[in-house]
C-alpha cells in the first residue's frame, strides 16, 4: 500500500513532533517521481529552473510560463509528496489582486501551494491568497529576486538589529497565514531564533541545523549542475563526471562501428 499523500497540516506535525522536513527542487516529471520515490517530503518547482535548466543569469530573468510549464511537468510526475511552485519575480508585487491571479494559475497547474519571498511588504498579497483558499510558504534571509537591492548573494542577518528584524518579519509572515517559512543563508543563530519564535516549520537553506526541514536544489545535491555550486550543498552524486563519460564513450562506440551491434543472424539447424 503506498504511503499516504503529504498535506500542509503534516508539516506543521512534523515540526511539533521534532521530525524533520525533507525538500529538494524538481522541474521535471522524470525527476519528481525519482525524488518522490524517494521519501522527499516537499518538491519545490523552484524558479532556480532558470539558472539550473534554462541557462538563465539569475531568477529575475523567470517568467510565469516558465513556472507553470515546470510546475504542470513535476506535478504530473508527483504521487506522495507536496508541491510548491516558486511565483517568480514581479507576479505578486505589482497588486494583490494579480498575485491572487497569477497564483491561481500556479494552482490550476497542479501546485498545492506557492512560496513568495519578503517580509512586511508582501503580507497583503499573503494574506488574500489565504483568504481565497490559496496555502503559501514564505521565504527570507536572501532572497535571490532581491538580488540587486541587497547587493549581492551574501549571509544575512549576522547582526543583532537585523536578527530582530528577521524575527520579526517571520512572525509578520505567520501573522499573514503562511505554513512554513524558507530561510536562506541566514546566521544559524538567527535561523534557530526564529525557528523557536514561529509556530510554522522553518525550511533551511544553507542556514544551519536549527530550522524544522531543509532544502537543496536537486542539480547542486546531485552534482548535476555543471556550474558553481554553493559551498553549504552537500554533494551526494558526481553525475556531470559520470554523464560526461557516457557521452565520450558513446562518441566512440558510434564512431569507431562498436554501436549499434550487427544483429547476428539466428543459428539454425539442417533438418
Amino acid at each position: 500500500m503506498s504511503e499516504s499523500k503529504i498535506r500542509i497540516t503534516d508539516l506543521r506535525e512534523k515540526k511539533r513532533r521534532g521530525e524533520k522536513i525533507v525538500m529538494l527542487t524538481a522541474y521535471d516529471a522524470n525527476m519528481a517521481r525519482l525524488l518522490d520515490s524517494g521519501g522527499v517530503d516537499v518538491l519545490l518547482v523552484g524558479d532556480s529552473v532558470g539558472v539550473v535548466m534554462l541557462g538563465y543569469e539569475d531568477t529575475l530573468s523567470v517568467t510565469l510560463d516558465d513556472m507553470l510549464h515546470h510546475t504542470r511537468a513535476v506535478a504530473r510526475g508527483t504521487s506522495r509528496a507536496l508541491v510548491v511552485a516558486d511565483m517568480p519575480f514581479m507576479t505578486y508585487q505589482v497588486s494583490v489582486e494579480e498575485a491572487v491571479r497569477n497564483a491561481g494559475r500556479l494552482i490550476q497547474a497542479g501546485a498545492a501551494a506557492v512560496k513568495v519571498e519578503g517580509g512586511p511588504a508582501i503580507t497583503g498579497a499573503v494574506r488574500r491568497l489565504v483568504e481565497v483558499g490559496i496555502p503559501v510558504m514564505g521565504h527570507l534571509g536572501l532572497r535571490p529576486q532581491s538580488v540587486h537591492q541587497m547587493g549581492g548573494y551574501h549571509r544575512q542577518a549576522v547582526q543583532r538589529e537585523d536578527i530582530e528584524a528577521l524575527v520579526e518579519d517571520a512572525r509578520a509572515l505567520e501573522r499573514a497565514g503562511v505554513f512554513a517559512i524558507v530561510l536562506e543563508a541566514v546566521g544559524h543563530d538567527a535561523a534557530q531564533l526564529v525557528t523557536a519564535a514561529v509556530t510554522v516549520p522553518t525550511i533551511g537553506i544553507g542556514s544551519g541545523p536549527h530550522c524544522d526541514g531543509q532544502v537543496l536544489v536537486s542539480p547542486d545535491m546531485l552534482g548535476l549542475f555543471d556550474g558553481q555550486i554553493p559551498s553549504f550543498a552537500k554533494q551526494y552524486l558526481r553525475l556531470v563526471d559520470d554523464i560526461r563519460r557516457a557521452a565520450r564513450e558513446y562518441a566512440d562506440d558510434v564512431r569507431t562501428g562498436r554501436f549499434p551491434e550487427v544483429a547476428r543472424p539466428a543459428a539454425t539447424r539442417e533438418p
